[in-house]
């Protein structure tokens, strides 16, 4: 097929009004599994790119983070036309974290392609979305992709998707889905094993074929009426609602009102301009139609789950629910000696403003206020999506003071109840025992155990959310970095009984200053060092792990004495071990509960919530008190 097409056009074009035949999908899968990279290639065969224009590889991952973590955080649409039908495609995210996005994703689409590794099956959060999109009586296309791995098998990948929709309990006709075998990186993919593998006609031939067109077109003489799914910006345009029309139709300059999820008013508004997907580009359109994908702008306080609506209409589009959050963590200003040298957005109102304007964009993220007003709890669905947002914050200039993830509980028939994850993991078989001693230590139970290959084991447990706050790292270090694990919420349940926290203590700074190598090399028998030599320190804050149970104060700053025997410039002679550093969501998991994460544009910092010595055990007496 050839892939030329079309001259580039500007990011806002307009189009006239006309609907051709339309079809609404997602594309679902685990992390990692292919989904962007085989958006890419539909793009390209479709000819949205000029023939000499240069393409980015997974354009559909624009978010910097995306890019360098290799996920996809941000649910995104495109559209490509296809033999006379505009396909819209919806890339969702694989990560259980960020299931906010694919829930009410999923609420657009007639249909959804299921993106299945011929290596891996079926794996933890290719269960949560695909129960998602059966739930909503969604049709599933099945691909096994990347069946040229040499150790790909493809039936068996095809038979545990099958055993995982009927665990599901799909009908019959969700059982009865077309499967494709493809290669997304290669950009083919064929209905028979032994296709020709030249291009993804298949697959758009299925799509067009076995996903339905919108029911919607058939009440485009209603009133109009659109659920307001994701929140969007621009400089110039403002605020941005996208969804798709359930009825009716709107152009820029209509009069319309927004209603909220149990009908009460929140804004009358006029249509500024109404967008649709082009490409990758979203473009002006003379007419919104039922049933399409849509932007539309000019409200200013109308938000996701929001009915946007023609004043006749009274009641609101039913929204779906979101899981709700599982933990929670404290935001708050940066109150270290070194504060405010790095960032220029360190004052309480601005965070609470960052944070409130995540919360409105992202449902699965809820903020409050604390007591005085400093500091802000923050509960969303895991540490992942935390580390995300911390990420983003302290790229866009922000210092803050994060503590350690705690566990949302919930009382049901008077107990106390917690969120329990289902964590699958695969590891090499000479690590399953070390593995599942870790996972019963925090209050796991192992519920199945398989070979996973070759001299692997997949090991399937169900463990309280709070038994894998900090787990990863224990995880890597005892399957020696070979080791996959991953986790999707499964269920609430009694409360386990303590867990054993961190086992060492740490090396606490008792100066401020600079830090001096000959007082590290000295300090190296007491534990390891997260710093450096000449790397900025103050009391309080933590530089050390102990090697034993308990907390200890020393001083990095002390120098050599001077004699006339021996110059002090025999310091430089000293070798020190190589420092431990943490990512974001390592230190966040590390820290106790009487610790901070100090996280400024260009350090991670470990400290205690108490930086005067004196404090620091008065406050542990009140709680053994």
């Amino acid at each position: 097929m050839k892939r030329g097409g079309p001259h580039a056009r500007p990011a806002i074009f307009f189009e006239k009004a006309g609907m051709m035949d339309l079809r609404n999908v997602a594309i679902i899968a685990h992390v990692d599994h292919g989904k962007t990279t085989l958006v890419d290639e539909m793009l390209k065969q479709s000819g949205i790119y000029r023939e000499n224009e240069a393409t980015t590889e997974r354009a559909m991952d624009s978010n910097d983070l995306e890019r360098e973590r290799g996920i996809t955080i941000l649910a995104k649409a495109t559209s490509v036309v296809w033999n006379g039908t505009r396909i819209n495609i919806v890339d969702t995210p694989g990560h259980a974290d960020f299931g906010g996005e694919v829930e009410r994703i999923l609420s657009m689409v007639d249909g959804v392609v299921l993106l299945v590794d011929a290596a891996e099956g079926p794996m933890p959060q290719t269960k949560f979305v695909t129960a998602k999109a059966l739930a909503l009586g969604l049709k599933p296309i099945v691909v096994i992709n990347k069946v040229d791995k040499p150790d790909g098998e493809p039936d068996e990948a095809h038979d545990k998707v099958f055993d995982l929709f009927a665990n599901l309990d799909a009908s019959d006709e969700q059982l009865d889905f077309p499967m494709l075998y493809a290669s997304g990186r290669a950009g083919w993919a064929d209905k028979e094993l032994d296709g020709p593998r030249e291009n993804l006609n298949d697959l758009f031939e299925v799509i067009v074929n076995h996903v339905p067109a919108p029911a919607q077109i058939a009440h485009r003489d209603e009133p109009f009426r659109m659920l307001a799914t994701t929140l969007g910006g621009d400089a110039f345009l403002g605020r941005i609602l996208t969804g798709r029309v359930e009825s009716g139709t709107a152009k820029a300059g209509d009069m319309i009102k927004a209603i909220g999820i149990n009908g009460e008013p929140v804004e009358n508004f006029r249509i500024t301009k109404v967008l649709a997907y082009r490409g990758l580009d979203q473009v002006g359109i003379d007419l919104a139609e039922a049933g399409d994908i849509v932007s539309i702008a000019g409200m200013t306080k109308a938000t996701v789950a929001d009915t946007l609506c023609d004043k006749s209409v009274n009641e609101p589009i039913p929204a779906q629910p979101i899981d709700p959050p599982t933990i929670t963590v404290t935001f708050g200003i940066n109150t270290s000696p070194l504060a405010g040298r790095d960032g220029d957005k360190v004052q309480s109102r601005v965070i609470r403003a960052r944070l409130m304007k995540e919360a409105e964009s992202n449902v699965a993220i809820r903020v409050g206020d604390t007591p005085g007003g400093e500091a802000f709890e923050v509960a969303g669905r895991g540490e992942l999506q935390m580390g995300v947002l911390i990420e983003n914050m302290r790229r866009e200039g922000f210092e803050l003071s994060i503590s350690r993830p705690q566990v949302l509980y919930r009382d049901i028939d008077g107990k106390r109840h917690e969120p329990i994850e289902e964590a699958t993991i695969d590891v090499d078989d000479e690590f399953s025992g070390a593995v599942i001693e870790k996972l019963t230590q925090r209050k796991g139970e192992v519920v199945e155990m398989r070979p996973g290959g070759v001299g692997k084991t997949r090991i399937v447990a169900h463990v309280p959310s709070r038994g894998l706050i900090g787990y990863h790292g224990q995880f890597l270090t005892d399957t020696r970095g070979t080791g996959v694990i991953n986790r999707v919420f499964h269920e609430w349940a009694p409360y386990k009984g303590a867990i054993e926290g961190r086992r060492a203590g740490v090396l606490i700074s008792m100066e401020a200053g600079a830090s001096v190598p000959y007082a590290i090399f000295n300090l190296e028998d007491r534990g390891k060092f997260f710093i450096g030599a000449q790397e900025q320190v103050y009391q309080g804050m933590i530089i050390g792990e102990h090697n034993r149970p308990n907390d200890l104060d020393v001083n990095p700053l002390k120098g050599k004495k001077l004699s006339n025997v021996r110059a002090s410039g025999k310091d430089d002679a000293v070798t020190l071990t190589t420092p431990v550093r943490m990512s974001l969501e390592e230190a966040i998991a590390y820290i106790d509960t009487d610790e901070l994460v100090e996280v400024t544009p260009n350090n991670i910092r470990l400290r205690k919530r108490h930086l005067d010595p004196i404090e620091r055990k008065r406050a542990a007496k009140k709680i053994e008190d």
